[in-house]
């Protein structure tokens, strides 16, 4: 089990340090209905991960070994995820802000304000299952857990751990900010400020770092 923690461990990263989920929650924790707007992105991103990482946990538990214990296709998936974090960190590091220029941040986060606790679990889910990034790691480690044949009891607590690893960034300052609101406004709005700036390289870095990881577990599946 420990072993399994530990290769999840930089995929949960992953997708704890991806600025978007995070400001959005501040936003909604600067909105006149912080508390419902919050408790529901919250609902949402976590269950959005869960499910995520237990469809391919169970997909991955199907896939077949090779005669010599080579696990082939498994090593597909690993080379065509690692392939895919590479073109988005490509993405990512060209849309980087330049000097003083302000980055474009989407749409949807000017709507924020006016969000109920309905839409907030709507965007969370579509965060995980639409973007990219988020989808590829929450994969990576679904086939991690699946591939490692253990007993299905730890296979659910390992992608319990994941989930709530991933989350953190989310739930820590949800349950914070509902004990201290008032002590936590001004900290959480100079995180905000500085991640907006830092969004991209911060994305690009790490999915480059993930990119090479998924490779290198690809390459060694033949």
């Amino acid at each position: 089990m420990m072993a399994m923690i530990g290769e999840i461990l930089p995929l949960a990263l992953g997708i704890a340090v991806s600025p978007i989920p995070i400001i959005a929650v501040i936003l909604m924790l600067m909105s006149p209905r912080a508390r419902s707007t919050a408790v529901g992105f919250l609902t949402g991103w976590l269950g959005g991960i869960i499910v995520a990482a237990t469809v391919f946990t169970l997909l991955s538990s199907f896939l077949p070994e090779g005669d010599d214990g080579a696990r082939p296709i498994r090593g597909i998936i690993h080379l065509a995820l690692g392939v895919l974090l590479l073109f988005v960190a490509a993405r990512q590091w060209k849309s980087r802000p330049k000097n003083d220029e302000q980055p474009d941040l989407p749409k949807w986060m000017q709507a924020v304000d006016s969000m109920a606790f309905g839409k907030a679990l709507g965007l969370a889910v579509l965060l995980v299952a639409v973007n990219p990034k988020n989808l590829v790691m929450s994969a990576s480690a679904g086939l991690a857990i699946g591939s490692a044949g253990t007993a299905p009891g730890v296979s659910a607590a390992v992608v319990v751990i994941f989930t709530v690893l991933a989350g953190a960034t989310v739930w820590v300052p949800v349950v914070g900010f509902l004990l201290a609101s008032e002590r936590l406004r001004a900290p959480l709005e100079k995180l905000r400020i500085w991640l907006v700036q830092q969004n991209s390289t911060i994305m690009s870095i790490l999915l480059l770092v993930l990119a090479v990881n998924a490779i290198g577990k690809g390459l060694g599946s033949f």
